[in-house]
C-alpha cells in the first residue's frame, strides 16, 4: 500500500510550480475552485515574480468575478497563455486578453474536458465534430481570440468522408483540483460540493504527463474511513493535499445538503420558493417556454434561459428531464450566480459524462442565450465588443440538440419596454446597440452547420420570433402592439424572409 499523502500549505504548493509550467484547473464560478492554492500562487508572483509565464487550461469559468479563481492569475507576466472555455468570471483576465498581454484561446468546454481525458489516456487528442463551423474551427479562427495567439492548437480532419476537429494534446505539468474530504492516502470525495465537474480528468491528465496533482480539501480523515462509493478521485492520482476548512462552497451561507445531493428528497418536501423572471427577461423566457412542446430531454443555459425552469415549475410542467453542463440532472435549478447547481437534484455526474451525453445527441430541446445573430442564422455569445467571453458549454449543447431555442433581447444598451393591460407591447426606449446584425463578431453557433445537421432553430426576442429555414432566417411572429416595419425590420442589420402566416 502506498504511503500516506503529504499535506502542504498553499505556499508550499505555489513554490513547486515552476516558470513556464502548464497548469490545468477545475471549477465553475466558485464551485470547486481551489482558491487557497490560487491565492498563494498570486502572492508568490507579486512578491518574487515567480512563477511566471504559465499556461492555464480550464473548461468552465472559475471565480467570483472579483478576486477569486482566474482573477488570481490575471497579472501581466504571471500567465503567458490561457486556453479557457469561459472567461467572464475574470474581468481582469479578459482585459489582459483584449490588450494582447497574453495568448488568448477559447474552445468549447466539453472539448477541453474531453481533451484532458484523452491526454490522460495518452490518445492523440480529442477528435470530435463539436466546434465545426464555429470560431474554434481552424477554417474560421482555430480558437485564437487575439492577435498574440498564433499557435495552431486544433486541426480539421476527415474520417469516412465526414468532417471532424482534432484538438491537439497538451503536456500538463500540474493539476489543481478540489474535493470535500481526503483520506490518509489522498483519495478524495466530492460529497459536500454542488457538482463533480472535471476533477478526475484534470488529475488524470497531469498524472499521465508525469506532472503533479494537488487537491484543496475541507478536511482529512483516517485510513479508508470513507465509503468507497463516495470516492471520486483515487489517491494514486494525487500528490498532495492542502487543508482549507473554511473555503466557500456556494454563494449561500453555510452548507446545504440539498444542493450537494446528500439530503434525501422527502415525499412531502417543500419546493424552493419561486423567483419568477420579470421585465424583458420574463417576456422572452415565457415565450421561449412555449417551444418546449413534448420534449423529454431539455437543457437550460445561463442568462435569460436560466429563468425558464422556474416558469415551468410555476406552470406545473413536469414531463421533461432537465440538465445543465455542470453535471446536474433535474432538481430545482438555481438561477443567477449559482447557475450550475440545483436544490434536490436527481443525479450529479461528472461534467465530462454530461458532455458525452450531449455530444451523443441526448438533448431534445436546448434553451440558450443570444448575444448577436446574423443573416446566416449564426449566433455569437463568445466575443462581444472585443471582450472575450468564451462559449462554456454553449457549442457542445447547441451543435447536437435536435431543437435549439435562442433567447435574447432584440437590442442592447438602454432598451425599455412596457406591456399594457391588453397584452400589447410598447417600446418605451429603443436600445442603442443592434443585436440582429449583418455579420456576427464571433461565430459561436453556425447556422450553416445547423442546417447540415438537420436541426430546428428558433430565435426568440421580446418583440419578434425568427426561424432558421433552408433559405435563411425567417420572421415568423411579431408581438401584439409592435409595428413590423418601425420596430422590427427597420431596426435590423439584415432583411429576413417574412413568413408571419407560417408560425411553425
Amino acid at each position: 500500500m502506498r504511503k500516506q499523502i503529504d499535506v502542504f500549505t498553499p505556499a508550499e504548493v505555489a513554490a513547486q510550480i515552476f516558470d513556464g509550467a502548464t497548469v490545468a484547473l477545475t471549477g465553475s464560478g466558485i464551485f470547486l475552485e481551489a482558491d487557497a492554492i490560487f491565492e498563494a500562487i498570486e502572492a508568490s508572483f507579486l512578491a518574487t515574480g515567480h512563477p511566471r509565464d504559465l499556461t492555464l487550461v480550464h473548461a468552465l469559468g472559475i471565480g467570483d468575478g472579483r478576486k477569486s479563481g482566474l482573477n488570481r492569475f490575471a497579472h501581466e507576466g504571471l500567465v503567458r497563455r490561457v486556453i479557457g472555455g469561459h472567461w467572464s468570471w475574470s474581468p481582469t483576465m479578459q482585459k489582459l486578453a483584449s490588450e494582447n498581454k497574453l495568448e488568448a484561446y477559447s474552445f468549447p468546454a466539453g472539448a477541453i474536458s474531453t481533451l484532458l481525458r484523452e491526454i490522460g489516456a495518452r490518445r492523440p487528442g480529442a477528435i470530435t465534430r463539436i466546434g465545426l463551423g464555429t470560431f474554434a474551427d481552424p477554417r474560421v479562427d482555430g480558437g485564437r481570440c487575439n492577435t498574440r495567439a498564433t499557435a495552431e492548437l486544433v486541426e480539421h480532419v476527415t474520417f469516412d468522408g465526414l468532417d471532424y476537429l482534432r484538438y491537439k494534446p497538451i503536456h500538463i505539468d500540474f493539476g489543481l483540483i478540489r474535493g470535500s474530504t481526503s483520506d490518509a492516502f489522498g483519495t478524495l470525495t466530492l460529497h459536500r460540493e454542488p457538482a463533480d465537474l472535471d476533477c478526475h480528468v484534470v488529475a488524470l491528465a497531469a498524472h499521465s504527463c508525469g506532472g503533479k496533482v494537488f487537491a484543496q480539501v475541507e478536511s482529512q480523515i483516517g485510513k479508508r474511513a470513507m465509503p468507497a462509493r463516495l470516492s471520486r478521485v483515487p489517491g494514486v492520482l494525487v500528490d498532495g493535499i492542502v487543508l482549507a476548512p473554511d473555503a466557500r462552497k456556494t454563494y449561500f451561507p453555510g452548507y446545504d445538503p440539498r444542493i450537494s445531493g446528500e439530503a434525501a428528497i422527502a415525499e412531502d418536501a417543500e419546493e424552493t420558493p419561486l423567483d419568477l423572471p420579470v421585465g424583458i427577461r420574463g417576456l422572452i423566457a415565457q415565450r421561449a417556454l412555449s417551444e418546449l412542446g413534448a420534449a423529454r430531454s431539455v437543457n437550460f443555459g445561463f442568462g435569460i434561459p436560466g429563468g425558464i425552469p422556474t416558469l415551468a415549475r410555476a406552470a406545473k410542467l413536469a414531463n421533461y428531464w432537465g440538465t445543465i453542463e455542470q453535471g446536474i440532472h433535474n432538481g430545482d435549478m438555481i438561477d443567477g450566480p449559482m447557475f450550475g447547481a440545483a436544490h434536490d437534484p436527481h443525479a450529479i455526474v461528472p461534467s465530462i459524462d454530461q458532455f458525452d451525453f450531449y455530444s451523443g445527441g441526448g438533448i431534445d430541446v436546448a434553451f440558450l442565450g443570444m448575444g448577436e445573430m446574423d443573416a446566416e442564422g449564426n449566433v455569437n455569445v463568445s466575443k462581444m465588443g472585443g471582450r472575450l467571453v468564451g462559449p462554456g458549454g454553449f457549442i457542445d449543447i447547441t451543435q447536437t440538440a435536435r431543437k435549439v431555442v435562442f433567447c435574447g433581447a432584440f437590442e442592447a444598451k438602454g432598451l425599455d419596454v412596457d406591456v399594457a393591460s391588453d397584452g400589447a407591447l410598447r417600446i418605451v426606449r429603443a436600445g442603442e446597440l443592434k443585436k440582429l446584425v449583418k455579420k456576427v463578431e464571433h461565430i459561436t453557433f453556425s447556422g450553416a452547420q445547423a442546417k447540415d445537421n438537420g436541426q430546428q432553430v428558433i430565435y426568440v426576442t421580446e418583440r419578434a420570433v425568427f426561424r432558421l429555414d433552408d433559405d435563411g432566417v425567417a420572421l415568423i411572429e411579431v408581438a401584439k402592439g409592435i409595428d413590423i416595419n418601425r420596430d422590427v425590420l427597420d431596426r435590423m442589420g439584415f432583411s429576413p424572409t417574412v413568413r408571419l402566416s407560417d408560425r411553425h
